[in-house]
Protein backbone atom coordinates (compact mmCIF):
# COMPACT_ATOMS: atom_id res chain seq x y z
CA UNK A 1 0.00 0.00 0.00
CA UNK A 2 1.83 3.29 -1.00
CA UNK A 3 1.03 6.79 0.29
CA UNK A 4 -0.29 9.04 -2.34
CA UNK A 5 -0.10 12.50 -1.81
CA UNK A 6 -3.25 15.11 -2.73
CA UNK A 7 -3.01 18.36 -4.07
CA UNK A 8 -5.13 19.04 -0.97
CA UNK A 9 -2.36 18.83 1.38
CA UNK A 10 -3.71 15.58 1.94
CA UNK A 11 -2.35 12.00 1.97
CA UNK A 12 -4.20 9.06 0.82
CA UNK A 13 -2.83 5.96 2.16
CA UNK A 14 -5.74 2.50 0.96
CA UNK A 15 -8.77 3.30 2.16
CA UNK A 16 -7.55 6.21 4.91
CA UNK A 17 -7.76 9.98 4.22
CA UNK A 18 -4.59 11.68 6.65
CA UNK A 19 -4.27 15.51 7.54
CA UNK A 20 -2.61 16.90 9.83
CA UNK A 21 -2.15 20.33 11.40
CA UNK A 22 -5.57 21.96 11.33
CA UNK A 23 -5.38 24.15 13.99
CA UNK A 24 -8.63 25.27 14.78
CA UNK A 25 -9.05 28.41 17.05
CA UNK A 26 -6.00 30.03 15.34
CA UNK A 27 -7.83 33.37 14.83
CA UNK A 28 -9.23 33.43 18.08
CA UNK A 29 -5.90 33.05 19.58
CA UNK A 30 -4.53 35.69 17.61
CA UNK A 31 -6.95 38.25 18.72
CA UNK A 32 -6.45 37.63 22.24
CA UNK A 33 -3.10 38.72 21.38
CA UNK A 34 -3.95 41.82 19.71
CA UNK A 35 -3.96 40.56 15.84
CA UNK A 36 -7.14 40.32 14.10
CA UNK A 37 -7.76 37.56 11.48
CA UNK A 38 -10.40 36.36 9.28
CA UNK A 39 -12.14 33.50 9.98
CA UNK A 40 -11.09 30.50 7.59
CA UNK A 41 -13.43 27.79 9.57
CA UNK A 42 -15.76 27.90 6.29
CA UNK A 43 -12.85 27.35 4.43
CA UNK A 44 -11.49 24.65 5.86
CA UNK A 45 -14.46 22.58 6.42
CA UNK A 46 -15.42 23.41 2.91
CA UNK A 47 -12.12 22.19 1.70
CA UNK A 48 -12.11 18.83 4.05
CA UNK A 49 -15.79 18.20 3.44
CA UNK A 50 -14.93 18.76 -0.52
CA UNK A 51 -11.94 15.82 -0.48
CA UNK A 52 -14.27 13.36 1.67
CA UNK A 53 -16.45 13.36 -1.12
CA UNK A 54 -14.41 12.61 -3.57
CA UNK A 55 -12.26 10.15 -2.18
CA UNK A 56 -14.60 8.44 -0.47
CA UNK A 57 -12.32 7.02 2.50
CA UNK A 58 -13.35 4.82 4.79
CA UNK A 59 -11.47 6.61 8.02
CA UNK A 60 -9.88 10.24 8.26
CA UNK A 61 -6.71 10.50 10.43
CA UNK A 62 -5.95 13.78 11.87
CA UNK A 63 -2.55 13.74 12.58
CA UNK A 64 -2.40 15.99 15.01
CA UNK A 65 -2.92 19.54 15.88
CA UNK A 66 -6.68 19.81 15.37
CA UNK A 67 -6.53 22.90 17.59
CA UNK A 68 -4.35 25.76 17.94
CA UNK A 69 -5.11 26.88 21.64
CA UNK A 70 -3.01 25.31 24.82
CA UNK A 71 -5.43 26.56 27.46
CA UNK A 72 -9.40 25.06 27.17
CA UNK A 73 -12.14 27.63 26.29
CA UNK A 74 -15.83 27.60 25.72
CA UNK A 75 -15.55 29.32 22.07
CA UNK A 76 -12.81 26.48 21.05
CA UNK A 77 -15.27 23.52 21.84
CA UNK A 78 -18.12 24.94 19.95
CA UNK A 79 -16.12 25.27 16.71
CA UNK A 80 -14.69 21.93 17.26
CA UNK A 81 -17.88 20.81 17.92
CA UNK A 82 -19.18 22.35 14.94
CA UNK A 83 -16.51 21.03 12.94
CA UNK A 84 -17.30 17.59 13.93
CA UNK A 85 -20.81 18.28 13.22
CA UNK A 86 -20.73 19.49 9.30
CA UNK A 87 -18.01 16.33 8.64
CA UNK A 88 -19.04 13.11 10.82
CA UNK A 89 -21.69 11.83 8.97
CA UNK A 90 -19.23 11.95 5.57
CA UNK A 91 -17.08 9.37 7.24
CA UNK A 92 -17.06 5.78 8.72
CA UNK A 93 -14.67 6.42 11.74
CA UNK A 94 -12.68 9.68 12.82
CA UNK A 95 -9.19 9.52 14.53
CA UNK A 96 -7.09 12.33 16.44
CA UNK A 97 -3.69 11.20 16.48
CA UNK A 98 -2.91 13.54 19.37
CA UNK A 99 -0.54 16.68 18.74
CA UNK A 100 1.49 18.88 21.41
CA UNK A 101 -1.35 20.95 20.45
CA UNK A 102 -4.70 19.00 21.59
CA UNK A 103 -4.79 19.50 25.27
CA UNK A 104 -8.53 19.12 26.65
CA UNK A 105 -9.54 17.29 23.65
CA UNK A 106 -10.78 14.03 25.42
CA UNK A 107 -14.81 15.36 25.67
CA UNK A 108 -14.41 14.93 21.81
CA UNK A 109 -14.83 10.67 22.10
CA UNK A 110 -18.49 12.08 23.42
CA UNK A 111 -18.67 12.70 19.86
CA UNK A 112 -17.09 9.62 18.30
CA UNK A 113 -13.65 10.51 17.53
CA UNK A 114 -11.15 7.76 18.32
CA UNK A 115 -8.18 9.35 20.00
CA UNK A 116 -4.49 7.67 19.73
CA UNK A 117 -1.24 8.89 20.59
CA UNK A 118 0.20 6.49 17.65
CA UNK A 119 -1.30 4.19 15.09
CA UNK A 120 0.10 1.87 12.77
CA UNK A 121 -0.92 1.18 9.18
CA UNK A 122 0.85 -0.95 6.63
CA UNK A 123 4.08 -0.84 8.06
CA UNK A 124 3.89 3.30 8.65
CA UNK A 125 3.54 4.54 12.08
CA UNK A 126 1.58 7.35 12.59
CA UNK A 127 2.75 10.16 15.37
CA UNK A 128 2.35 14.04 15.38
CA UNK A 129 5.94 14.57 15.20
CA UNK A 130 6.52 16.33 17.98
CA UNK A 131 8.36 13.60 20.16
CA UNK A 132 10.32 11.14 18.90
CA UNK A 133 9.26 7.42 19.56
CA UNK A 134 10.58 4.24 18.65
CA UNK A 135 9.57 2.48 15.06
CA UNK A 136 10.94 1.97 11.63
CA UNK A 137 8.57 3.94 9.15
CA UNK A 138 6.51 7.21 9.63
CA UNK A 139 4.13 9.36 8.94
CA UNK A 140 4.46 12.68 10.48
CA UNK A 141 2.94 16.39 11.00
CA UNK A 142 3.98 19.30 13.33
CA UNK A 143 7.00 20.40 11.21
CA UNK A 144 4.64 22.29 8.57
CA UNK A 145 7.29 22.14 5.77
CA UNK A 146 7.72 24.78 3.32
CA UNK A 147 9.98 26.18 0.77
CA UNK A 148 10.91 29.45 -0.14
CA UNK A 149 10.96 30.48 -3.84
CA UNK A 150 11.70 33.58 -5.95
CA UNK A 151 9.86 34.56 -8.51
CA UNK A 152 10.42 36.07 -12.29
CA UNK A 153 10.82 39.68 -10.11
CA UNK A 154 12.62 38.66 -7.38
CA UNK A 155 9.76 38.59 -5.35
CA UNK A 156 9.95 35.59 -2.46
CA UNK A 157 7.20 33.35 -1.94
CA UNK A 158 7.39 30.27 0.77
CA UNK A 159 5.01 27.61 0.02
CA UNK A 160 3.83 24.28 1.56
CA UNK A 161 5.35 20.72 0.76
CA UNK A 162 5.26 17.40 1.12
CA UNK A 163 8.40 15.76 2.12
CA UNK A 164 8.86 11.91 1.13
CA UNK A 165 11.74 9.93 2.18
CA UNK A 166 12.10 6.12 2.91
CA UNK A 167 11.43 5.77 6.40
CA UNK A 168 9.75 9.12 7.03
CA UNK A 169 7.20 11.28 5.32
CA UNK A 170 6.39 14.21 6.35
CA UNK A 171 2.79 16.39 5.82
CA UNK A 172 1.82 19.82 5.34
CA UNK A 173 -0.27 21.95 7.45
CA UNK A 174 -4.14 21.58 6.43
CA UNK A 175 -4.29 25.00 7.75
CA UNK A 176 -4.17 27.95 5.49
CA UNK A 177 -2.76 30.01 8.43
CA UNK A 178 0.40 27.77 8.58
CA UNK A 179 2.59 29.29 6.07
CA UNK A 180 5.11 26.54 7.41
CA UNK A 181 8.87 26.39 8.17
CA UNK A 182 11.37 26.61 5.45
CA UNK A 183 13.25 23.18 5.88
CA UNK A 184 15.90 24.44 4.04
CA UNK A 185 16.94 27.05 6.91
CA UNK A 186 16.11 24.57 9.52
CA UNK A 187 13.88 21.87 11.14
CA UNK A 188 11.26 21.52 14.10
CA UNK A 189 10.52 18.16 14.70
CA UNK A 190 13.62 15.66 15.89
CA UNK A 191 12.20 13.18 13.61
CA UNK A 192 13.58 15.50 10.82
CA UNK A 193 17.00 15.81 12.95
CA UNK A 194 17.50 12.19 13.31
CA UNK A 195 15.96 10.71 9.46
CA UNK A 196 18.61 12.52 7.23
CA UNK A 197 17.60 11.75 3.85
CA UNK A 198 17.34 13.07 1.26
CA UNK A 199 13.65 13.94 0.60
CA UNK A 200 12.06 14.42 -2.59
CA UNK A 201 10.04 17.48 -2.47
CA UNK A 202 6.37 18.01 -3.40
CA UNK A 203 4.45 20.51 -3.74
CA UNK A 204 0.51 20.91 -3.68
CA UNK A 205 -0.69 24.03 -5.71
CA UNK A 206 -3.89 25.32 -7.15
CA UNK A 207 -5.15 21.95 -7.48
CA UNK A 208 -1.69 20.06 -9.22
CA UNK A 209 1.34 18.15 -7.36
CA UNK A 210 4.68 19.76 -8.59
CA UNK A 211 7.72 17.62 -7.94
CA UNK A 212 10.96 19.61 -6.86
CA UNK A 213 12.92 16.76 -6.62
CA UNK A 214 15.52 15.64 -4.05
CA UNK A 215 16.19 18.48 -1.16
CA UNK A 216 19.81 18.10 -1.68
CA UNK A 217 19.48 19.17 -5.47
CA UNK A 218 16.70 21.86 -4.60
CA UNK A 219 19.23 23.54 -1.80
CA UNK A 220 22.17 23.84 -4.67
CA UNK A 221 19.46 25.45 -7.09
CA UNK A 222 18.40 27.60 -4.79
CA UNK A 223 21.06 29.42 -3.59
CA UNK A 224 22.31 30.05 -6.95
CA UNK A 225 19.79 32.00 -7.62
Amino acid sequence: MKPEPLPEKALKLGKNLIIADLHLGYEVAMAKEGFYLPRVFHEVVGNLKDLIERERPKRLIINGDLKHSFIPEWRERAELKAFFDEIGNLVGEIVLVRGNHDVGILWLRELGVEIVDELEISGWKLVHGHKPVEGERFIIGHEHPAIRLRDEVGAILKVPAFLFGERLIVLPAFSPWAYGNDVLREVVSPFLRFYREDFRVVVPVEGELLDFGRLSRLREVLKRL
